[in-house]
């Protein structure tokens, strides 16, 4: 954990401006109904809509020499982890290749090539557009930028913790979705090091579990991927991911939600905030609602990931369409 401690405060340091510190807003609204003092940390304000652009910029910005900018990267994304590369790449000035999953949603594949990133559809689930896309780039000797399979990303999504601790002190537990691990196991990492007694707490859609069925195999009956709302935490993750010994050390509790919890959140933060939250985000603060008795009167963060979702897929959750119907699963 010591060099990834060291990795998130010099990201902490180097990703700005590029990054910016995310507003942390108390809802009056929600903290009412619930009872409990709730935070909203505003990652889906972030300049490419989710908490992604700080591993990407802090990725990218450790590149070393000029001919290996030149040269470029490659990454795999469907889609906030693409865009947030591509984002990244284009500031820099580092051509940018993303391997996507053909079916993905055109609207997510679109909002990555027009940052100028060149893509390359693969048929396959999430993981297998991970796999050809870390072979491509061993093949072709370019780095590879992973989801949440690097300590550099993972140190950029990191900055978070550090940012919460400077905004709420006496913040007593801190809610974020988990898909491969990278941002909960970055914020984990900075709030154990220096307030080890912050409970933080991952919260996964039932649908889709593989890392939690690897962190706590006798707590998941049922490791099936399922579609979920939740689709940029969803799919399996790479072996041997540098995400399950940070997770395993940082994490203090583990919930499952329900695709029904999930769209219920994501109405509840429309509601109250008038935000669109995508559906990782409703997973996060999903988890509170469905423990919100063990920490009623505490001031406790929830993560609020990202906004990139479909108009239609979001106005379904929100008006109680059947869940589960929301788009492919992606690793993003």
């Amino acid at each position: 954990m010591g060099s990834l401690i060291d990795g998130v405060e010099e990201a902490h340091r180097h990703i700005r401006p590029m990054v910016p510190v995310s507003a942390l807003e108390r809802s009056a609204a929600l903290s009412a109904r619930f009872g409990v003092g709730i935070w909203l940390k505003c990652e889906h304000l972030q300049p490419t809509g989710s908490f992604k652009i700080r591993g990407a910029t802090n990725k990218i910005g450790l590149l070393g020499g000029a001919d290996a900018r030149r040269k470029g990267v490659v990454t795999a994304s469907t889609g906030n982890h693409g865009r947030a590369v591509a984002h990244a790449g284009r500031a820099a000035n580092i051509p940018v290749t993303a391997f996507a999953a053909s079916a993905a949603p055109h609207h997510k594949l679109e909002a990555i090539r027009s940052l100028g990133a060149t893509l390359v559809p693969v048929e396959g689930t999430p993981l297998e557009v991970e796999q050809r896309a870390r072979a491509h780039a061993e093949s072709v000797g370019l780095p590879y930028i992973s989801p949440y399979n690097d300590v550099e990303v993972v140190a950029g999504q990191g900055t978070i913790g550090m940012e919460l601790l400077e905004q709420l002190p006496d913040v007593e537990a801190v809610f974020a979705s988990v898909g491969g691990g990278g941002l909960i196991g970055g914020i984990g990492t900075a709030l154990k090091h220096r307030r080890p007694k912050v409970r933080v707490v991952g919260v996964w859609p039932a649908n889709s579990v593989d890392l939690l069925k690897q962190l706590r195999p006798d707590s998941v009956d049922d490791a099936t991927e399922r579609p979920t709302l939740s689709d940029s935490t969803a799919g399996a993750i790479e072996p041997n991911s540098v995400t399950l010994e940070i997770c395993q050390g940082v994490i203090d509790e583990t919930i499952t939600v329900s695709e029904e919890e999930i769209a219920d959140a994501m109405r509840q933060i429309a509601e109250s905030e008038h935000w669109i939250a995508e559906g990782s985000a409703g997973v996060a603060l999903a988890g509170l609602m469905q423990q919100a008795a063990a920490y009623r009167g505490r001031d406790v963060a929830v993560i609020l990931c990202g906004r990139n979702i479909a108009l239609e897929t979001f106005l379904a959750a929100i008006g109680g369409a059947a869940p589960g119907s929301a788009s492919h699963p992606n690793s993003a």
